[in-house]
């Protein structure tokens, strides 16, 4: 087992510690630091963002080599942790609690923790397990002057652990799946900007995020966790299933035939596109279809019926009335309106 012992005063000297014992680079462009590792530790990278609201992005896209015991001293730095994984699952436990104890923060689980100050904290990784995660520290008197203006918003209990800048107390959150995280965080990872577009993208995100943690803590606090007979591995399918439609646009997609392949029954279907997109099969289908349509248009040279018939549409009647629904212009005043604006710049 590597063992790394961490006493840092902020992310940026965490990641400089964890780099001791593992070794890789650390690169920074706009802001944004990158520890990128190939050997026979580890293999992947740690990026990290610190914006000026008392919040860093913590990113982890990495396989360790050997199972990981990260041991973290919060004498100097103690923020809340709101973790996710993406990708594989670590573990966790406070140091006054027992060897053997670490508990599990599982792939699409929000977990939101906080040490006392001055506690241990361990951080458990596995060995030959890629881990995508995103952990997003708040340090709390900075936060508090700066974000935290409606505490009435979040439930007491939560709001008690932000207003807790001594840093007294233990938090331990472990809350049930949440894919729509999953989603914000796939976005945050296809940015294509580059400088500080990047950055300000990724802070728009990093707020998302936060947000969603509370708030899914805060309902289910107050009982209101949502109500699905679906199973984690059934929800995982629909969501893998969302983006092969979204690859395969222009292909006839039927509910029928998306059961057959799933496995899945039609309800199900439906109650899992609802849950996690707040949309019918169809309704997710015209959706991707719609924001593929709009892209067309605002980046190639295709005319309006090549757009429509890229995407799957055979109407192109149809196509116009529901472009015009969603958007509040025609297919033909949207490109137009485009034109113009690129003729005015």
């Amino acid at each position: 087992m590597i063992k790394i012992n961490v006493d840092a005063q902020d992310t940026a000297e965490s990641v400089g510690q964890i780099k001791n014992v593992i070794g890789g680079e650390i690169e920074e462009r706009w802001g944004q630091y990158t520890l990128s590792v190939s050997n026979n530790k580890a293999k992947g990278s740690i990026r990290f963002i610190t914006f000026d609201w008392g919040v860093s992005l913590l990113e982890l896209d990495i396989t360790f080599f050997d199972e990981v015991l990260i041991e973290v001293d919060t004498s100097n730095f103690n923020p809340i942790n709101f973790y996710y994984c993406l990708e594989g699952y670590c573990g966790h436990k406070f140091g006054y609690q027992p060897e053997g104890k670490i508990k599990i923060m599982e792939q699409f689980q929000s977990v939101i923790l906080t040490n006392r100050d001055g506690g241990i904290t361990d951080r458990y990784f596995p060995k030959d397990v890629k881990v995508s995660q995103t952990v997003i520290q708040v340090r709390r008197k900075p936060f508090l002057r700066k974000r935290l203006n409606q505490g009435e918003e979040l439930n007491k209990q939560l709001y008690k652990v932000f207003l807790d800048t001594d840093q007294e107390k233990v938090f331990a959150y472990y809350g049930s799946y949440n894919l729509k995280i999953a989603e914000v965080m796939s976005a945050m990872k296809k940015i294509k900007a580059k400088g500080m577009i990047r950055i300000m993208m990724i802070e728009g995100y990093v707020y998302q995020i936060l947000s969603m943690h509370m708030m899914q803590h805060n309902k289910e606090v107050m009982n209101k966790r949502p109500q699905t007979s679906l199973l984690k591995r059934e929800l995982k399918t629909i969501r893998s299933y969302a983006k092969k439609i979204e690859k395969n646009i222009a292909k006839d997609f039927s509910l029928e035939d998306i059961s057959a392949e799933t496995g899945l029954t039609q309800a199900k279907l439906q109650e899992g596109f609802k849950l996690l997109y707040n949309k019918t099969v169809t309704e997710y289908i015209r959706h991707a279809r719609l924001e593929l349509a709009r892209d067309y248009i605002t980046t190639t040279e295709m005319n309006i019926s090549e757009v429509v018939y890229s995407i799957g549409f055979t109407s192109r009647s149809y196509f116009s009335k529901i472009f015009k629904e969603r958007y509040g212009l025609s297919p033909s005043e949207f490109k137009n309106s485009k034109k113009d604006a690129q003729v005015a710049d």
